[in-house]
C-alpha cells in the first residue's frame, strides 16, 4: 500500500513540510561524505525559511497546550491507561517547555553566522557553492565526516524543539481519524461535507494500481480525481474503478 497525506491549511502543509525536511536532514547528517553533508547544510537553510514564514513557535505552544487540557480530563477514565497517558502529558510539558526556552525567530543563529549566509547566498545560484567560489566551504568539505557531522548537529540543535512540538502535534492529528473504504467509479470520487472540515486527508491505495489521486476539498465538497501514473505523457484521468481506504484528521 502506498499512503498520501493531503493537508487541507496552510499551518499542516507546512508542520508536514517541516517533518520531511527534518527527518531528511536527520539522514544526511548521519551519513559519512562530503557531498551528503552539503545536502544535508541545505536542508538546514530550508528548514530555516519554512519555519521562518509564520508564527510557528506560539501556534505549537497554543496547540500543545490544548491538547494537554483536553487529555488530562482523561484522566480516571477506565478505558485509558493511567501510564500511557501520564507518558504523552510529560512528553507534551517536556515539548512545551523546551518551546518557550528557545529564543529569537526561527534558525536565527544560523542567519547571525555570516560564513554560512554567505554559503547560503551562492548555493542558490545554480553551480555557485563551487570551490572556486567559497574556497573556505571547500576546506570545511575536507574536514573529518565527525567535524563536520559535530557542526551540523550544533547548527541543527537550536531548531529542534519546533520538530519535538510539531511531532507531537502531527501524530495526534494523524490518529485522530477513522478510516473509511470507498470506490472511485471510473476513476472519479466526490462526497458532500455538509460542512464537516478536515485538517488532513490521509489516503491509503494499492501500489499495484497504475494512478496517482488529486484531491481538491473544502468544507462543502471532496473531490479525488485518479490520474493515469504515466511519466512520458499527460496524465489523464483513469477509466478504472479504483478502491481506497481514507481517513479524515481533525484535532
Amino acid at each position: 500500500m502506498i499512503n498520501y497525506e493531503f493537508p487541507l491549511n496552510e499551518r499542516v502543509r507546512t508542520l508536514l513540510r517541516l517533518e520531511d525536511l527534518y527527518a531528511r536532514v536527520d539522514y544526511f547528517i548521519e551519513q559519512d561524505d562530503g557531498k551528503d553533508h552539503h545536502i544535508a547544510l541545505g536542508l538546514l537553510f530550508e528548514i530555516m525559511e519554512v519555519g521562518s514564514r509564520a508564527d510557528l513557535k506560539s501556534d505549537l505552544l497554543q496547540e500543545l497546550e490544548r491538547q494537554k487540557k483536553l487529555l488530562s480530563a482523561l484522566h480516571n477514565n477506565p478505558e485509558i491507561s493511567e501510564d500511557a497517558l501520564d507518558a504523552v502529558l510529560n512528553e507534551m510539558e517536556c515539548a512545551s517547555a523546551a518551546l518557550l526556552a528557545s529564543s529569537g525567530k526561527m534558525g536565527q543563529h544560523i542567519r547571525e553566522n555570516e560564513w554560512l549566509m554567505g554559503i547560503r547566498q551562492r548555493a542558490c545560484i545554480p553551480g555557485g557553492a563551487c570551490e572556486f567560489d567559497l574556497p573556505s566551504y571547500h576546506y570545511w568539505q575536507h574536514q573529518s565526516a565527525n567535524i563536520r557531522r559535530k557542526a551540523l548537529s550544533d547548527w541543527l540543535e537550536p531548531m529542534l524543539p519546533i520538530r519535538d512540538g510539531l511531532k507531537i502535534v502531527l501524530r495526534l492529528l494523524r490518529e485522530s481519524g477513522k478510516s473509511y473504504h470507498f470506490t472511485a467509479h471510473a476513476g472519479s470520487f466526490q462526497q458532500m461535507q455538509g460542512g464537516r472540515v478536515a485538517q488532513l486527508l490521509r489516503m491509503r491505495l494499492n501500489e499495484v494500481l497504475l494512478c496517482i489521486p488529486e484531491v481538491s476539498a473544502n468544507k462543502y465538497a471532496l473531490n479525488i480525481r485518479f490520474l493515469t501514473a504515466d511519466y512520458s505523457a499527460k496524465s489523464v484521468l483513469i477509466d478504472q474503478d479504483v478502491d481506497f481506504d481514507l481517513i479524515f484528521c481533525s484535532l
